[in-house]
């Protein structure tokens, strides 16, 4: 059979494998371990330090990861870290390889359909990452150039129908991680590099010369981020809920917040200074996980 039918059909068993698994809650008691899904350049969110992921959404599942041991009565829960891409990340949680996806992932209606989302975490929008030298200044000045967004995000989408509704005429071209969008720009292959506005002043933040990059236009939209796991499973997200309703009423959310957006942040120690969006304060308050529009 070829490799592509191959995938198709394992796609295609998505929903029957996932109604076969047991509730995430059993199968962490049965095999004490706990599956965290995490990025390797999602800066200031989920990236890797060396061999360590860490990052603002990390440490929220590390308290997560806490009160579960708590909950299950099992202080020697492990955590078993799995690297996942914007491409492969949501077909991960549905199969049952990642219970927890821990990362920079958008909370929208239609991914609602296919997995979970905890409360929102964080909100952002769509922006350009350009060289500093680049005359690209907002989205009208990308007419006819190649421009690049990471395959799997909502950005890409954006993107393309942005460019399409206002004739831009561009070429849109999909990197494999935000490294590598970057890095298409770095070496000329693409005008800018379309993403959410933090992963783009997290990565200018940790660039080898940060002076060399500006990030420009207005957002194109506010998504909220929030993390991800298996749909139908009421039970875990009440678990993961419980811990950021804590986090958020304690002021405890805002302290980790401080940490990853306004001090200086591994490795190289270069501070973001975001300050906390209006959405995210009034999230505070409201603790939804409503969707994007």
């Amino acid at each position: 059979m070829h490799r592509t039918t191959l995938a198709l059909a394992a796609l295609a068993l998505l929903p029957a494998l996932a109604a076969a698994q047991p509730l995430t809650l059993e199968k962490l008691q049965q095999t004490g371990t706990i599956r965290i899904g995490h990025r390797e350049s999602s800066v200031p969110h989920s990236y890797l330090v060396g061999t360590r992921p860490m990052g603002f959404s990390m440490e929220i599942c590390d308290h997560v990861v806490d009160d579960l041991r708590k909950q299950l009565k099992r202080p020697d829960l492990k955590v078993e870290y799995v690297s996942v891409t914007s491409a492969n990340r949501i077909p991960l949680v549905q199969n049952g390889t990642v219970d927890l996806e821990c990362g920079s992932t958008t909370n929208n209606a239609t991914r609602q359909q296919q997995v979970s989302f905890a409360v929102n975490t964080f909100y952002t929008g769509s922006r350009l990452l350009a060289r500093k030298t680049s005359p690209v200044n907002g989205y009208a000045d990308l007419k006819g150039k190649p421009v690049v967004s990471t395959t799997g995000t909502t950005n890409y989408q954006v993107m393309r129908k942005y460019a399409a509704d206002k004739g831009l005429d561009i070429t849109l071209m999909g990197g494999k991680d935000h490294a590598d969008s970057m890095l298409m720009v770095e070496v000329g292959r693409a005008a800018a590099f379309v993403m959410d506005d933090i992963l783009l002043y997290g990565l200018v933040a940790n660039a080898k010369n940060p002076q060399d990059w500006k990030v420009v236009g207005e957002a194109l939209q506010v998504e909220p981020y929030a993390m991800m796991m298996r749909k139908d499973d009421p039970q875990f997200k009440a678990a993961v809920d419980g811990t950021i309703r804590r986090l958020m009423k304690s002021g405890e959310f805002e302290t980790i917040y401080r940490k990853w957006f306004i001090a200086p942040i591994p490795p190289r120690m270069a501070p973001l200074n975001v300050p906390m969006s209006e959405e995210l304060r009034r999230n505070l308050k409201e603790l939804s996980d409503k969707p994007a529009a």
